[in-house]
């Protein structure tokens, strides 16, 4: 059978395997919408029917114990009969059920319409049988961590459904749901193929296993250990995807939507990042990730179980009273938190399924799903019983900390026992889980993982080296790009919180505005040394989707004024996420081109990154203004004025690009082997004295450009009232980020140092300019050419960014052989390479403080002086220092460096 299966696949094309890919994961993701509906249009039949704790959680969990119990005979129908015939059948019975719920009148009725809504949830088994079908065994875990982050259809029924529900009614919801699936049901049968093992059977004759050889793993124990961490991390899912909403309502007193979206940000954590649970896996083993899933879910558990509780302590002076209480805003990012790591867990025991068992992928991951599924049921039932025995709402977690536990403790013992079973067997030899002790362990390369790459070799970069390198620079580019307008949206978030209702002081909405650029210059820190350590495709891929955090807190958070000022500055510090990207952007494309080509690609990525401040300050007070989402983006706020308006669409403007950058990141980017190192082996560069020079002349640039983009609008304002600043802001960042790509060809030409000398010279003259034309104690002043000089120094800082970056691998091309000159050629230039991108990465940490001390120098000097221009000399004096520090050590003839 084995062999037929890889001989059914040597006519198999990509785009036969991605059309059964895409479907399935479409198809999927619709079914889990389906499935999670009475999240939902429960509370509201709930409160119809005036349904106790109990009750209620037996409706939520009736579609899933359906869809559980199915899944184990539909992914053995999948076998014999193939996907083709009983996915849309299977979604068409679904679909009808679905419909049906608008005729229930009675509790009874619904819990009847409810088992059939429940077959949604056994789509799973179908998928996991049918797509594992199409792919060789290597590829088997990516395309079903792709085909399982499906599970974000919970997310999107509770983001959309709140919305529909509240303008509509439920009986909408469940009208539009079953239309969907219904349509994607035909869909799947006119597109879709039979997969090839089944077509190859069909051709040959042949029939499939009997129901009792696909029921034969089932008799090892093993499988059922298995088992049971799924029931964890995707029973536990499913339970607190549906008991969120309606916890969040009573705990939290917030209305529908609002914890709708909330519970969103649980389901889409515990969704997306599945695909990367699979890579994950690869990269440090199931059994490590399985560590991470179980030991921090414990701990996030255990604080989230812990109820509101206040204690009084007497002291010698009197009592002293205070209260423990877990606020919204932290229990949406602790729940966040949660479902990444329950996320990386279903992955990390599912992936294996098709590669240990390839001729039972339907009865094993039948019921591998099964018991998953059936936590689904459970839990909701004992989560209601518990609240109404004991009254308090955080038993539900307590309850899965406790079953938390008892996995972690199993798992351990079962490792600990198979390595003292097998002490002469080295552990990376041993099967990745114990369930899959006694079984053969497949080694297969990670597709995504470049093994051989060199750039520096002419005919491989001619054939085969330009091609992958530009894929991954265009799609790291628009990814930057998020980053940068997510960085930088909060300044314009703060100019209209006040508009809206939010009544802030000045000095709070200061530090609104600050915190980002402290947070994303710290981040980079950090950032710097990833990419080496996690790969550039994983982290970029994790970076950009950490962005939905800021993106999706903004929305919520600025249509309730009664929004805490914490939660603010939570946000503001998470806006910093999109500042950290930056550093690990760079030292990834930097592994990937020549040095003849370098500079222009860093430029390139650099430049058109940083164009995401420009398009920000161009976009958001567009969208602001409009109601672009409908009813799904929540109800404008209205002005004093008669206007209206949707600053939550500031947030949520950048969240399908977000994901859609997320996807492009996970497919199409590549790992490269050899630039894996530890921090251990990156972090030589502190010693290295020119780490720190380029440290101050970057900063003189880059810390110079973001520090104009987020002061330029308030400089303005102050000095000159009578214009519109905000009409104009755009362009200094437009100008920055162009002249940056733009440039980078003129440092490969003539030399970084050279082209970084005359720039600092060229904005030395450009600030002087800027001083000539400011107003005099609010008198005078030229606006027209203080505005002509500021787009100067934007031009210049773009070049300098350029240049300075392109220095780097300069300079440690020569540093690097006198520092270390026992190393051979090849490990010459990847000591060379590794530590370029952890100096390019690090020099763009130090520098993007500058976020935060340009804005703060004008503010103090305005403070002190009553004018900006003490600040404007203190930038001019340091670009003197700059442009002397540049001539002394890179640029003059006899530079010790010259480059």
């Amino acid at each position: 059978m084995k062999g037929h299966v890889v001989n059914a696949l040597s006519g198999v094309t990509r785009g036969d395997q991605n059309r059964a890919l895409s479907l399935s994961t479409i198809a999927f993701t619709l079914n889990f919408a389906v499935w999670t509906i009475f999240a939902i249009i429960g509370v509201q039949i709930k409160s119809e029917l005036g349904l106790n704790e109990t009750q209620f959680g037996i409706l939520v969990a009736t579609p899933i114990l359906t869809g559980s119990l199915t899944r184990l005979m539909l992914g053995i129908w999948t076998e014999q009969y193939g996907g083709r015939i009983v996915f849309p059948v299977q979604m068409l019975l679904a679909a009808a059920a679905t419909f049906l719920l608008t005729m229930a009148d009675t509790y009874i009725m619904f819990l009847v319409a409810a088992l059939g809504v429940g077959l949604a949830g056994g789509s799973f088994a179908v998928g996991v049988a049918y797509v594992s079908h199409w792919y060789p065994r290597e590829k088997q875990g990516t395309a079903l961590g792709i085909f399982g982050a499906g599970n974000v259809g919970a997310a999107v029924t509770k983001f959309g459904a709140p919305f529909v529900m509240v303008a509509y009614g439920w009986e909408a919801v469940a009208n539009i749901w079953a239309l969907g699936l219904a349509a994607i049901a035909i869909v799947f049968f006119l597109f879709a193929k039979d997969d090839p093992v089944f077509e190859a059977r069909r051709k040959s004759g042949g029939k499939a296993l009997t129901l009792s050889a696909q029921l034969a793993p089932l008799k090892n124990i093993q499988v059922w250990r298995f088992s049971l961490y799924y029931f964890f991390v995707f029973g536990a899912f499913v339970a607190l995807a549906l008991w969120l909403p309606h916890y969040l309502v009573d705990v939290y007193a917030v209305d529908i939507r609002t914890a709708g979206m909330a519970a969103a940000a649980f389901s889409l954590s515990a969704s997306i990042f599945r695909a990367y649970g699979g890579h994950l896996s690869d990269r440090f083993g199931a059994r490590a990730v399985m560590y991470w899933t179980f030991g921090f879910s414990l701990l996030m558990l255990f604080m989230l179980s812990y109820p509101s509780t206040s204690y009084t302590i007497h002291a010698k002076g009197g009592d002293i009273s205070f209260s423990t209480e877990m606020g919204f805003g932290a229990f949406v990012l602790m729940i966040f938190g949660l479902g990444f790591f329950m996320s990386l867990g279903k992955a990390a025991v599912y992936k294996h399924i098709p590669v240990y068992y390839p001729d039972n992928v339907g009865s094993v991951g039948g019921l591998v799903g099964m018991i998953g599924g059936l936590g689904g049921f459970v839990l909701p039932i004992i989560f209601g019983a518990l609240l109404d025995l004991t009254g308090v709402y955080t038993t539900c977690f307590a309850f899965l900390f406790l079953l938390v536990a008892i996995a972690l403790t199993w798992m351990h013992f079962s490792v600990r026992n198979m390595e003292r079973a097998n002490p002469d067997v080295a552990r990376d030899a041993l099967p990745e889980l114990p369930e899959f002790e006694g079984m053969p362990i497949p080694v297969a390369p990670s597709a995504a993982t470049l093994t051989e790459w060199e750039p520096e070799n002419e005919e491989f970069w001619a054939t085969k080296g330009r091609k992958i390198a530009r894929r991954n620079l265009w799609i790291s580019i628009p990814a930057l790009l998020l980053a940068f307008s997510v960085w930088m949206v909060w300044s314009v978030v703060v100019a209209r919180l006040p508009a809206i209702g939010f009544d802030f002081s000045q000095g709070q909405l200061f530090w609104l505005a600050a915190l980002p650029g402290l947070s994303g210059a710290t981040l980079r820190i950090f950032y710097s040394f990833m990419v080496p350590i996690f790969g550039g495709r994983l982290w970029t891929t994790l970076s950009t989707a950490s962005l939905l955090l800021p993106a999706m807190g903004i929305g919520y958070a600025v249509q309730n004024p009664e929004t805490p000022y914490l939660i603010f500055l939570v946000l503001a510090l998470l806006c910093g996420l999109g500042g950290g990207n930056f550093a690990s952007s760079m030292a990834n494309i930097s592994f990937f081109y020549p040095k003849a080509e370098k500079g222009n690609a860093l430029a390139l990525n650099a430049g058109l990154g940083n164009l995401g401040v420009s398009v920000m300050q161009f976009l958001v007070p567009l969208v602001i203004t409009m109601g672009v989402f409908g009813a799904l983006g929540g109800e404008p706020v209205a002005l004093s004025d008669g206007g209206e308006l949707w600053l939550q669409n500031a947030g949520f403007v950048w969240v399908p690009f977000i994901i859609l950058a997320t996807i492009a990141a996970y497919l199409g980017m590549n790992d490269i082997a050899s630039a894996k190192s530890s921090f251990s082996d990156q972090a030589i560069i502190f010693s290295r004295f020119h780490n720190w020079i380029m440290c101050i002349l970057y900063t003189g640039t880059f810390g110079s450009f973001i520090g104009y983009s987020a002061g330029f609008p308030l400089l303005m304002k102050t000095q000159f009232p009578e214009v519109n600043a905000l009409q104009f802001a755009f362009l200094g960042p437009l100008v920055g980020a162009l002249s940056r790509a733009g440039t980078g060809w003129i440092s490969d030409k003539f030399g970084g140092g050279r082209v970084t000398f005359w720039t600092f010279v060229g904005m030395i003259v450009a600030v002087f300019g800027v001083l000539q034309f400011l107003p005099a104690d609010g008198v005078g002043g030229n606006f027209w050419m203080f505005f002509a000089c500021f787009m100067a120094l934007f031009f210049l800082t773009g070049v300098g960014n350029a240049s300075t970056f392109q220095m780097i691998p300069a300079i440690m091309r020569q540093e690097v052989p006198r520092l270390m000159p026992d190393l051979d050629a090849g490990l010459l230039q990847k000591q060379i390479e590794r530590e370029s991108a952890a100096i390019i990465a690090f020099t763009s940490a130090i520098a993007a403080y500058g976020a935060f001390f340009i804005p703060k120098s004008y503010g103090t000097s305005i403070a002190m002086t009553g004018a900006p221009n003490g600040a404007l000399w203190a930038f001019l004096v340091f670009y003197a220092i700059c442009a002397v520090i540049c001539w002394v050590y890179y640029s003059r003839k006899t530079a010790p460096v010259p480059c």
